[in-house]
């Protein structure tokens, strides 16, 4: 068997593998970290099987078994980000009137802690004119820059930190109820609050920033599915409605993130209208959703989307919702069933 025939099985081989290895449910960064590139693996089991058939046929039994798992593993594949591409159905309808007392701008970016393009980063901020900003990865230099915001957002929830984990949450809207938690570790906050919308309707939100599993900083995904699981509860119990926005650290398409929108009832703009890859600018082939904004089903859509780079290894992201209580009647809440709630509190109470 010639040598390019032999790369392309075992690299096929691989492809399969790394696909399959995120049904493994064990919190170590090996199994998590492959749930990242979905799309990336995807395109290149389209490649091979071209490449394959194309030049060698399908001749011998293994030929016809190889090129099977690899199209099964399309299937498998295409099935998973299907819900992130404009032929689904949109999960978040769009706002038949805009409403100006009832909508909120949301603008969201990991601003990357050694960034010194602040000038240019905060001004494309102001261009989008927002109600609410949350910047996170921000430290003490990057609260001294966002200055600039303290005259036209007066409601302010500001937690600089230097472990990469600090959040600066800006509002135009008046804030009830304004905290810091600090849910799963001692050094990584969240933020959380009430904002009065100009019709006097009050909605809650959560601002997270959990750590990503990777080797050399956190090697499980134990933290991170922790504290996204115990605001997907609290969401659910919670009577208002609610957003919850940030760097999560997770692909749209992860078992984790599937898992907080069932147990928490939340919805995702995205579904249905694209990837919005925000992870990283400078590698046009290795890119991730890993900045979300969810919210409940009496929101309706003006506008989302992926703002310009500004020096950072995030895309930062704008959306606008509207308040709209009818809403909720014409949109199916994602459900959780009894192994949904059962994995979840298994991930909550698991140690870290």
């Amino acid at each position: 068997m010639e040598a390019i025939k032999i790369f392309i099985l075992c690299l096929g081989y691989l492809v399969i593998f790394i696909s399959l290895l995120p049904l493994v449910r064990l919190d170590y960064w090996f199994f998590r970290i492959f749930e990242y590139p979905r799309i990336q693996k995807l395109s290149a089991n389209i490649l091979l099987i071209a490449v394959f058939i194309g030049l060698y046929g399908l001749i011998s039994r293994h030929d016809i078994l190889f090129s099977g798992l690899l199209s099964l593993n399309l299937a498998y594949l295409s099935f998973q980000i299907y819900p992130f591409t404009i032929l689904a159905k949109k999960q978040l309808i769009k706002a038949e009137k805009h409403i100006p007392e009832q909508s909120i701008g949301l603008f969201i970016g990991n601003v990357f802690q050694d960034n010194r393009n602040a000038k240019e980063y905060l001004a494309s901020v102001i261009t989008l004119n927002p109600d609410v900003i949350l910047l996170v990865e921000t430290n003490a230099w990057w609260a001294a820059q966002a200055k600039i915001f303290h005259k036209t957002y007066p409601h302010q929830i500001l937690v600089p930190l230097e472990n990469t984990y600090g959040m600066l949450l800006y509002s135009k809207l008046e804030l009830t109820d304004a905290k810091v938690k600090y849910l799963v570790e001692d050094d990584i906050p969240s933020v959380h609050a009430c904002i009065k919308l100009p019709s006097g309707d009050l909605i809650r939100f959560h601002g997270l920033h959990p750590t990503p599993p990777v080797p050399g900083e956190n090697p499980r995904s134990t933290e991170r599915d922790k504290e996204i699981l115990m605001i997907a509860k609290t969401a659910k119990k919670n009577e208002l409605p609610v957003i919850v926005a940030g760097d999560l650290n997770d692909v749209a398409w992860s078992y984790t993130t599937l898992l907080f929108t069932k147990i928490s009832g939340l919805l995702d703009p995205r579904v249905g209208r694209g990837f919005f890859n925000t992870f990283h600018p400078k590698h046009l082939l290795m890119r991730f959703p890993l900045d979300h904004i969810f919210c409940s089903t009496d929101f309706t859509l003006l506008d989302i989307r992926r703002m310009p780079n500004c020096g950072s290894d995030h895309f930062p992201m704008f959306i606008k919702l509207q308040y709209d209580p009818k809403a909720a009647a014409v949109k199916e809440e994602p459900q959780a069933d009894a192994d949904d709630l059962q994995t979840a509190q298994e991930k909550i109470n698991k140690p870290t």
